[in-house]
């Protein structure tokens, strides 16, 4: 979700619900808010690597459509070519050492031991230069553009990988985490070549989820910044309300995991949101709070290597990754 404030409204209007609409604009429309210009020269540049056990780790940046330069990780297998890729969007955590792209990076290390290429991005919240604005309607505006970019870079980042490794048909998985379980929601719609996404922990319907009239820090906020305002933004920026584009996630599959005690998100506000996606799909609750746990790790990792056609796992490998904080 979003942060303190920031939490409760700007990441969480990045992973929140939409309230009686009489119709849904046009999904031709809302994907046209993330078009860009695939030709455009990547400007790859490689800030170092290292190998860690038949694993390289490729520190890089590449041009961002949207302006400035998106630092990421490249984590490939030694030796075959890969033959399967997947994307990590991490979450925006306040006070976590892993709201960037290092949340995944143990976990892309033994999903290239399997066979995988991963591709590891910072959101552009955690790039040098960012500056969150106060005004909170502002910030608001500002958090929806932060998604438009992390949406194009992404595509952007599929880019890379299709131009240096030979992906199979059907064999791209996206992984995002909370802020970026919201950015994949976007993605399911206006991605096609993304074929299985695994979304963790997030909201897919800000509008509904900012006017639920049992919220009571939502009732706080629309006190505070008036419901006309909040109207208004959503209908300016309904592109980056998941609830609009998520119905179009087909035919790619979608695997949604939730905490029982992840207190913004009940139980049934999860399976809300699971119904907005369409099929084939999935969903799976987890004795956990927002950052999810080890079995929700484990799940996924065996999901996606089903799903693309990976190597087995080693699962004991994955125990020793730390529990997320």
């Amino acid at each position: 979700m979003r942060s303190a404030w920031v939490f409760a409204f700007l990441l969480m209007l990045s992973v929140v619900t939409a309230s009686g609409q009489a119709t849904r604009p046009r999904i031709e429309d809302l994907a046209r808010q993330f078009a860009y210009d695939s030709k455009a020269p990547l400007d790859v540049r490689e800030v170092g690597r290292k190998r860690r056990d038949s694993v390289t780790i490729i520190d890089l940046t590449y041009a961002s459509p949207r302006g400035g330069r998106v630092p990421a990780y490249l984590v490939v297998p030694d030796g075959k070519k890969p033959s399967a890729a997947i994307l990590f969007g991490h979450w925006m955590m306040p006070g976590s050492p892993m709201k960037n792209r290092n949340e995944f990076l143990e976990e892309a290390v033994v999903m290239a031991r399997s066979g995988a290429v991963s591709l590891l991005i910072d959101a552009p919240l955690v790039r040098p230069g960012f500056v969150l604005e106060k005004d909170e309607m502002r910030a608001a505006a500002q958090s929806s553009e932060v998604s438009r970019q992390q949406v194009i870079d992404f595509r952007r980042g599929i880019d890379l990988l299709t131009s240096r490794y030979k992906i199979g048909k059907n064999a791209i998985a996206y992984v995002g985490h909370s802020f970026d379980a919201h950015v994949g929601g976007l993605l399911s719609a206006v991605e096609k070549r993304i074929n299985s996404f695994v979304l963790m922990a997030g909201g897919f319907a800000d509008e509904e989820y900012v006017f639920d009239p049992d919220n009571a820090e939502m009732r706080k906020l629309r006190e505070r910044v008036g419901d006309d305002a909040l109207r208004a933004y959503f209908r300016k920026y309904d592109w980056d309300d998941p609830i609009n584009l998520v119905s179009h996630s087909a035919p790619a599959t979608v695997f949604l995991q939730f905490g029982r005690q992840d207190k913004p998100i009940t139980e049934k506000m999860a399976n809300r949101y699971y119904e907005l996606f369409a099929e084939p799909k999935k969903i799976e609750f987890y004795d956990a709070g927002h950052a999810l746990n080890a079995k929700a790790r484990r799940d996924r990792a065996e999901w996606l290597r089903q799903r693309l056609s990976l190597k087995p796992i080693d699962y004991s490998a994955f125990e020793r990754i730390p529990e997320l904080k």
